[in-house]
């Protein structure tokens, strides 16, 4: 057993067939199947099934994914711990967002990160959820998360997390919506007639759409998961969006009416990751999010 063994190994896993997983590594189609088979004989055991035209894991293989995982990362972890030795010059820092902490508080984060350690190569994955988030961790396509719970965070006994920010919620609007006058909070009592485009169900933003809708007679006209199309979709006339106050630059770069709304909701904003050695990259990344410092001591077990 090797780990370029399970490497491929775990990008079959990861992306359901020796043909798709070849062309996520960039090899041909035999290589990843000859070492599929080498690992199969080497550990003496079928570590994948067909089915129908797929493959599925067999038991041996489910039991093999979460230690496969551990020592790929182990030895990533190792390999950049030494290049880092006389500091970061180079490397690569793994991040998983959703969408409306993109914005805010990662790209901020990112740019702070960039000035600080400019020759690390930083790639973002997009996660819809926070258990999207918290997948792309244990499947080891991010190394870091950026997540945002409505009301406490929900703790995983396997995850560490730290707080970042606090956001409240904002309405967004065209000049010709009715709003109640003035520039102060709203309440949702004094919203009526509304049509609002709003995000997946699931999402800090869509509770606050609902309970509007709930508590008036607002409505919800469009319902969009691609969030990247909230404001062109208000900018067009469909509707005003509930959204969360890191959009607010981009609404007022738009030309869009912001209105803060007055409610108990907020997000909590933080970075999580999972309970093991972080790689330097990684441990910078949230030293500059907490704003500890280099040597300050963050947390890498």
């Amino acid at each position: 057993m090797d780990v370029r063994q399970l490497r491929y190994f775990l990008a079959v896993v990861d992306h359901g067939s020796v043909h798709r997983a070849a062309e996520h590594l960039f090899v041909a189609q035999p290589s990843v199947t000859q070492s599929i088979r080498r690992l199969e004989a080497g550990l003496g055991t079928r570590l994948f099934l067909r089915q129908g035209r797929g493959l599925v894991l067999s038991p041996s293989g489910a039991a093999l994914v979460a230690p496969a995982r551990e020592v790929v990362r182990s030895l990533d972890v190792a390999r950049e711990t030494v290049a880092a030795v006389d500091g970061l010059r180079g490397g690569r820092l793994r991040l998983a967002a959703m969408p409306s902490q993109v914005v805010s508080p990662l790209t901020g984060l990112i740019a702070a990160y960039a000035r600080a350690h400019p020759l690390v190569q930083v790639s973002v994955v997009a996660a819809a959820r926070p258990d999207d988030v918290r997948e792309a961790l244990r499947r080891g396509v991010a190394e870091i998360g950026v997540v945002a719970s409505s009301g406490a965070h929900e703790a995983h006994a396997d995850l560490r997390h730290v707080p970042v920010e606090t956001q409240s919620f904002v309405l967004v609007a065209r000049d010709d919506v009715p709003l109640p006058p003035g520039d102060g909070p709203l309440a949702v009592e004094e919203l009526s007639g509304l049509r609002l485009v709003a995000g997946q169900p699931g999402t800090g933003m869509r509770r606050v759409a609902d309970a509007i809708v709930a508590a008036t007679d607002c409505r919800i006209a469009v319902e969009i998961e691609h969030r990247e199309g909230l404001l062109p979709l208000v900018l067009e006339g469909v509707g005003a969006a509930v959204v969360a106050d890191s959009w607010r630059p981009l609404a007022d770069a738009v030309g869009l009416r912001v209105r803060r709304l007055a409610v108990e909701h907020t997000l909590d904003v933080g970075l999580v990751w999972q309970r093991h050695r972080l790689s330097p990259a990684a441990a910078a990344f949230v030293a500059v999010a907490t704003d500890t410092g280099e040597d300050s001591g963050v947390p890498r077990d």
